[in-house]
């Protein structure tokens, strides 16, 4: 039998298609090949899974501090000035120092506003001024007194002025601030406080 120049084409072809079959089977790319896992890549694994479980374990315990930090905040937000307005919140802060002023045996008079400010970005504080006349222990009382009132109240100003110096009588200007939610305070046309 003969090989003509046409069987030694194919012949030589199907070898290249052997060839080329072999390597695509088993050559660096192939499925069959088996995976080994790096050793470096298991214990990157190993340090991840052990921060991750620490983070768990963290977790618990922060939603608990969290939980706590709100119940304060709710429990120092009751001392707020309540009212739909700031000028509401700050007639209220008027009777309370009236109050507080008539229980300790005087006349609070006037009652001069001054405006809202915000204080920090939640809050807003609102004043008010009154005057009256008293002894020197009297006016101790009633800034003791309103220290012990459960709204957040504070001394921002006092004015003294000596009425009579053998009775030991004065006259005081007194400027109280309270503490409102920051919904009170006026916005301008930013977004941003006054």
């Amino acid at each position: 039998m003969t090989v003509t120049d046409r069987d030694k084409r194919a012949l030589v072809l199907l070898a290249l298609l052997a060839a080329a079959m072999l390597i695509w089977r088993f050559g660096p790319g192939s499925d069959d090949a088996p995976v080994e896992a790096s050793v470096d890549t298991i214990a990157l694994t190993e340090r991840t899974l052990s921060g991750l479980r620490a983070t768990a374990a963290v977790a618990p315990i922060k939603e608990e501090a969290l939980e706590k930090a709100r119940e304060q905040l709710a429990a120092r937000e009751k001392g707020l000035l309540t009212g739909e307005t700031a000028e509401q919140a700050q007639a209220q802060l008027l009777q309370i120092a009236r109050r507080v002023g008539k229980q300790e045996g005087l006349d609070l008079r006037g009652g001069e506003f001054s405006p809202i400010r915000p204080l920090a970005e939640e809050y807003g504080e609102v004043t008010v001024s009154v005057t009256f006349e008293c002894a020197i222990e009297q006016l101790v009382n009633l800034l003791a007194s309103l220290s012990e009132q459960p709204e957040l109240l504070a001394t921002s100003e006092l004015q003294l002025t000596v009425v009579n110096e053998k009775e030991k009588r004065l006259r005081a200007r007194l400027t109280l601030s309270g503490i409102v939610a920051g919904e009170l305070v006026p916005k301008q046309k930013g977004g941003r406080p006054l």
